[in-house]
């Protein structure tokens, strides 16, 4: 997946999009939902914590650097969950992965407003960023009785 632009010169600059990756962490049947609470266009929205893979980091270590920033958690990283999300008109792609917690570590709102863990049947009772939202479908049947 590339995306092209025109530099001052006319001729058409292709790159790749960002990265951004997800950990849809999930322990007993349910997955960990974060309330942004910066910026405000989407303070009180849900994602599933991540953020930007940095240059020369793969997309597992980036998930491990981003839930321990975020959450004080140690993760191990499984399969990916859902498709390719893009974002920001084609510059950057989400892409999401299961996770689970190592050494009972419990997760701490440390850049969130609000944490909580949803079962199936709640996954719906949340606004998720439109970003995350199509993920959701594919983390459903990830989400059965433990």
């Amino acid at each position: 997946m590339r995306t092209e632009r025109v530099s001052g010169n006319g001729q058409a600059d292709r790159r790749e999009p960002k990265v951004v990756v997800g950990a849809a962490i999930i322990a007993d049947g349910r997955v960990l939902a974060c309330a942004r609470s910066a910026p405000p266009e989407v303070a009180g929205k849900w994602e599933f914590p991540g953020g930007k893979v940095e240059p020369g980091e793969s997309e597992t270590a980036a998930l491990i650097r981003e839930c321990a920033e975020e959450l004080a958690v140690r993760v191990e990283i499984g399969d990916r969950v859902g498709r390719d999300v893009l974002m920001a008109h084609g510059r950057s792609v989400l892409k999401v992965y299961a996770a689970r917690l190592l050494h009972g570590d419990q997760p701490e709102a440390l850049e969130h407003s609000e944490l909580r863990w949803l079962t199936a049947a709640e996954l719906d009772t949340v606004t998720w960023l439109p970003a995350d939202a199509p993920i959701v479908a594919a983390l459903r049947p990830l989400l059965a009785t433990p």
